[in-house]
This record gives structure tokens, sequence and C-alpha cells, in this order.
């Protein structure tokens, strides 16, 4: 069957077509996205601007048309942290829904992190043995650790690489003790959750997913998205610190000409990186591969283990 997976984030709105049945890896037919960066889109209070809905809503609706023309039999649509946070979430629900017919199901932060092992631990395989999972996306990090498919312990922090750019990085480039202000937040939330993972044990891999991870990997050298899904890309600790202050230094607009560094992300990447760097330091790791799968592969696959 051809099944449609909508993911409105924090930074876009997806929309991964794919071919699959149960007991089968999903093949990607097609990928339709547009950037909104809802968490930039908040007002004072925290609610999604009428324009950021407005905008919102025709993006869904044109999502869901190149659905129907790739034909599309079940659409599988979801909202993340923008939406879960906003002060007005319930009102873009009932919006969205009255306007293009888009049940969207808000997932917690608990429940991405879930999908997302699911994801990587489904493309790793049971010989990856113990995994730790970091997912850094536009409003929330993602933290999971366990032996089997569904993880032992998985929390979210709002730690997100386009919520803290936009809440406290705001020149371009950023001002030095706005990015020492930041580094110190970072670590100390983060630093709150490592015993829940730690008193489990070491893990046997640590896997990166989500675009941050993969620009990031990419600028310290691993291979181009070109060269395939099933060539190995790792990012090293030794590395990321070394970028760190070279991205701090750096407008966007020369972030941009980096390899692999999309416009649309270009300020995000150094929240971003201050994330990872927190999170591989505070966890000990020298070393993480970058796994293509993350929450979108998640949610398709759980609702392939649930079909008769």
């Amino acid at each position: 069957m051809r099944l449609g997976v909508l993911d409105v984030g924090s930074n876009t709105v997806h929309l991964l077509v794919v071919d699959a049945h149960p007991g089968a890896r999903p093949l990607p037919a097609y990928s339709h996205k547009a950037e909104l960066r809802l968490a930039e889109l908040l007002d004072e209070g925290g609610a999604i601007s009428e324009g950021g809905v407005e905008r919102l809503v025709a993006t869904i609706r044109e999502a869901l048309q190149v659905a129907e023309d790739k034909g599309v039999e079940s659409v599988l649509p979801f909202a993340t942290s923008a939406i879960r946070e906003a002060t007005n979430g319930e009102d873009v629900l009932r919006r969205v829904a009255q306007e293009t017919d888009a049940a969207l199901q808000v997932l917690s932060g608990e429940d991405e992190a879930r999908l997302t092992f699911l994801a990587a631990r489904r493309w790793l395989g049971w010989s990856a043995g113990r995994l730790l999972v970091l997912d850094i996306g536009g409003g929330s990090l993602e933290i999971a650790y366990g032996l089997d498919e569904d993880p032992d312990v998985a929390v979210s922090l709002p730690l997100g690489a386009g919520r803290l750019t936009a809440g406290d990085l705001p020149g371009d480039p950023p001002d030095a003790e706005d990015v020492r202000t930041l580094r110190r937040r970072v670590r100390a939330e983060i630093a709150k959750v490592v015993s829940e993972f730690t008193r489990y044990g070491t893990p046997d891999r640590v896997v990166g997913t989500s675009k941050t991870f993969k620009q990031l990997a990419r600028i310290a050298g691993a291979a181009r998205s070109a060269e395939g899904l099933y060539v190995q890309r790792e990012l090293t600790h030794k590395k990321l610190e070394e970028w760190v202050p070279r991205l701090a230094g750096m407008p966007a607009e020369e972030r941009v000409t980096l390899p692999g560094v999309s416009e649309g992300r270009s300020r995000q990447l150094l929240a971003g990186a201050l994330v990872a760097e927190a999170a591989m330091d505070l966890f000990g790791v020298e070393t993480l591969e970058v796994c293509p799968w993350a929450l979108r592969e998640g949610v398709i696959l759980r609702r392939l283990d649930h079909l008769p």
C-alpha cells in the first residue's frame, strides 16, 4: 500500500510518501516539504500568530493535494512540539481540521522519543545491542535508551534548535555572551536527566538522528547525501568541539556556504551544535553514528505493525 506521513514540525511541514507493507522495509516514493519554522512564529504570549495559522493551513492543504496526486491511500498526520506547546494549540488543531479535514495527532515528547528509537532500532537491527538515540528537532531534544524496540527510558527536553535560536540567539552572528549563557543553560537542562540513563549501563551504540546531526556530520567531513543511505556517517565529539566556536563567529549567510547546510536551517545550526556538543559531552560519547531513519519512519513502522 502507499502511505503518506504528514509531519507538522517546528521547522517544516513534511509529507513523506512510502510504498510499504507489514514485514518489509518502507520504500520512499516521494517527499514534499515546506519550511514554516513555527517555533519562530509565536507571539509574546506563546501563541501561533494568525498569519502563522493561515500559512500552516495553506501548507497542509497543499501537502494533502500532493498526497492525492501521488496516489496515497492513507495519510498519517501528526504534530510535534510547536503545536503541542503553543498556548492556542487546540484552536489551531480545530482550524486545521475544519479547513483541511486533517485531524492532526499531537505527539507527546515521550512519544516522539519512543517512535524515533523504534526507527533507529529497525534500521540498525538487533546486533546493535543497547542503543542511545539523540534527536534534535526544531522545538525539542529527544533522548531514548534501550535494548528492545521500546526503550527503557525516553525523555524530551525543550532544547530544539529553532526554539533556542529564536529565544536565545537573536544576533547574526550572535553575541558571545548570549552564546555562553545558552551553553550553560543547555548543559544544565541535559545534566538533570543524565542519571536516568546512566543507571542502565553503557550503550553499545550511540545514534544521532534529525537534520541537525546530518548537517553537523557533513561539515565535519561525513559523506554527502548523494553517496546513498547505506554509507556510514559519523560525528566525533572532538570535531564538534572544533566547529562550535567557528559556527558562533559566522553569520547565517556564511554558514550556508558550508557543505550540506541549507539556507532555511543555517541560523539554527549553532544552537543545534551547542545541544549536540553538550549531549555528547555529558553522556560521555566520543563518536555517534548518524541514522537516516527518525520520527517519520517510526510513525510508519508503528502503523504497519498494527495492520492486520
